[in-house]
């Protein structure tokens, strides 16, 4: 199963995903989201960080992807809003392979 935490105080900072990859991935569905999972997380992390230029700790091995960034602007906040409402729409279709948890005061639950 995937794990996706994301990370907040006053707003979303950052997020860890682990659990997820290709080893863990035993079926087509899981496969599936999987690749949905790294794609999504890939895009958000490249857009605040290539795109938008604020800076982040990114670290990235087989099973786990964790992505920090310390002070995030309003357009990296978005991006991580827009990654969760994202991740959280693919939990409800795939809620054995998928879970959501964390998040901002701010942001819905």
């Amino acid at each position: 199963m995937t794990s996706v935490k994301f990370l907040a105080e006053e707003n979303l900072y950052g997020f860890e995903i682990s659990g997820h990859s290709s080893r863990d991935c035993d079926d087509q569905t899981g496969k599936i989201v999987c690749a949905a999972v790294s794609s999504a997380a890939y895009m958000a992390a490249n857009t605040v960080t290539d795109i938008i230029g604020d800076k982040a700790d990114v670290s990235v091995d087989e099973a786990k992807m964790v992505f920090v960034c310390k002070k995030p602007s309003d357009a990296t906040v978005k991006v991580l809003e827009g990654l969760r409402l994202h991740l959280t729409a693919l939990s409800e279709d795939y809620s054995n392979n998928i879970k959501i948890s964390g998040g901002a005061k701010n942001v819905k639950d």
